[in-house]
């Protein structure tokens, strides 16, 4: 089982459209069985495939060793495609309960999903890094950075990778990918954006990129993947091409 944590270390690099896309594309395309955790107290990828944050668990409770994990796992609108819910809960469950008093309790998640039976695990994690954040990379064999080419996503990186490589000192965690949002092929300032990239993550810069697309817009206000609401998208072409590549690269 690939346990892979998609990461930024700020918001708006299209994040949880990655970890639902690829997720979906990774079932749909490749055959492969994919669960997806929404670990960001925003809940995003939750309502991305249309369930409501307040009427569901999240994760949460399975950490307090209040519920079992199976629990909390839905079925999607995509065949071999299941989705573990965010919600408020989230943002303090550190810091509540049974956690709160544990001093490993970064590795709890870790712990949950090791007997799971999946082929990939994707967790989406918040914007920051914090102890969710650090929880979900612990939890993982790889991470995917995303980032968008402007000047504040591609400084980010640089903390990011300092993150990413101290929890690879105690941990098995090792940078899959770096995958590039909103791509414009014909931005003036690419060229410096991934000089940068390559500095910091040597070798890891994808070659699929995500190119703007409003259908990805759409398929989230709509609650289904883009491959269900929009498939002749450019975007949707964009994440076949990454889950292909993704495969590759493991």
């Amino acid at each position: 089982m690939h346990t892979i944590a998609i990461s930024s270390f700020k918001g708006g690099t299209a994040k949880t459209s990655t970890a639902l896309h690829l997720g979906a594309a990774l079932c749909k395309f490749n055959k492969k069985k994919v669960l997806l955790v929404d670990f960001d107290a925003q809940a995003n990828l939750t309502t991305g495939l249309g369930f409501d944050p307040d009427e569901n668990d999240s994760i949460a409770p399975v950490l307090q060793n209040t519920k079992d994990i199976h629990e909390v796992i839905k079925k999607t609108s995509i065949p071999f495609l299941d989705l573990i819910p965010a919600d408020t809960w989230l943002e303090r469950v550190e810091v509540t309960g049974a956690l709160a008093s544990d001093r490993y309790s970064h590795e709890r998640l870790g712990q949950l999903l090791k007997p799971l039976k999946y082929d990939f695990v994707i967790i989406d994690t918040p914007p920051s890094l914090c102890w969710l954040t650090e929880s979900a990379l612990i939890a993982s064999q790889h991470t995917l950075v995303c980032a968008t080419p402007e000047f504040y996503s591609v400084k980010g990186l640089e903390r990011l990778s300092q993150f990413v490589s101290s929890i690879g000192q105690r941990h098995p965690l090792q940078v899959l990918g770096v995958l590039l949002s909103f791509w414009n092929q014909r931005g003036k300032s690419n060229e410096a954006f991934l000089d940068v990239i390559e500095k910091t993550f040597p070798q890891k810069l994808l070659k699929a990129k995500i190119r703007r697309d409003i259908a990805v817009s759409e398929a989230s206000i709509i609650g289904k993947p883009l491959f269900e609401t929009n498939p002749k998208s450019r975007a949707a072409d964009d994440y076949k091409l990454l889950s292909k590549e993704i495969i590759k690269r493991l």
